[in-house]
């Protein structure tokens, strides 16, 4: 998949600049190996599962950062598509909108635009990535106790900019012949944070589903069509995989067509329902 990715998006578009592991360290050598079953064409549940006798705080890093990468490499080559005219505020279709709250510059969750969103979003993962108080690389120095906490923080705020692409942009990804990599980086995101219960499943919702007529038609959610994909191979996975990439592309147009109802506002774990908390 990281072939594929490179050869679709342009490499220079990278939003940030890209975040390598060290040469000879513990977490350069389960970066290589995730890699490796990455392009070995293993099932992605299997490639995600921490191999034996690995540190799960290690693996998680190693995950972050390259999703991290990958996602930056995905939006640093769409962003062109996404500015301040046609995505005035962050969100994931007409009901759920995302507002961004800091330690420093937003203290309240603010409404920000997409692009400004996702500068800041960039900006603070690659402060907490960098901080090695966070993210510690040198040897024998510990994980601090809250890592998981923020691998979490990270993680969702990172699903949101797939839930962002998909329902806003998901025509621009098709126009640029990349939604198969795209769908295979979010199997691969999905599958990883379903198998560490890294983020809540109420952040799932956006991608989980589309209407009842739809699904009665025979789409499925997003979500459920990646679950589908479990112990799948072969042909069948095949076939599988093209009825995701339709079904994304249904719930995009789904969501665009939608009839608002109320929008949900997101950060943290706090959730709000036409302005009122939930």
């Amino acid at each position: 998949m990281a072939l594929c990715l490179k050869q679709v998006f342009n490499k220079d578009k990278t939003f940030r600049p890209r975040k390598k592991f060290e040469p000879g360290t513990q977490r350069f050598e389960l970066y290589k190996k995730a890699q490796a079953s990455l392009k070995s064409g293993l099932d992605l549940k299997a490639v995600v599962q921490l191999p034996p006798g690995e540190s799960i705080n290690d693996w998680i890093a190693v995950h972050v950062v390259d999703f991290f990468n990958r996602i930056n490499l995905i939006y640093g080559t769409m962003s062109e598509y996404c500015t301040e005219r046609s995505c005035p505020i962050m969100s994931g279709g007409l009901k759920y909108e995302y507002r961004w709250q800091d330690d420093s510059k937003y203290k309240k969750p603010t409404k920000l635009s997409a692009p400004q969103y996702m500068c800041m979003l960039m900006d603070w993962i690659e402060m907490l990535i960098n901080n090695e108080d966070v993210f510690p690389t040198r040897i024998g120095v510990p994980f601090p106790k809250q890592f998981q906490q923020v691998c979490t923080k990270i993680l969702t705020r990172l699903f949101r900019v797939f839930v962002h692409v998909y329902i806003h942009h998901f025509d621009s990804i098709i126009n640029m012949g990349a939604e198969a990599h795209v769908n295979t980086c979010y199997k691969h995101f999905y599958y990883f944070i379903r198998e560490f219960s890294l983020i809540d499943h109420r952040e799932l919702e956006p991608l989980q589903g589309t209407a009842e007529d739809e699904m009665q038609s025979g789409l499925i959610g997003v979500t459920a069509a990646a679950e589908k994909l479990l112990g799948v191979d072969g042909a069948v996975q095949a076939a599988q995989e093209q009825l995701l990439m339709a079904t994304m592309y249904s719930g995009h147009k789904h969501f665009a067509a939608c009839v608002q109802k109320g929008v949900e506002v997101k950060e943290g774990h706090s959730q709000q329902r036409n302005g009122m908390e939930a």
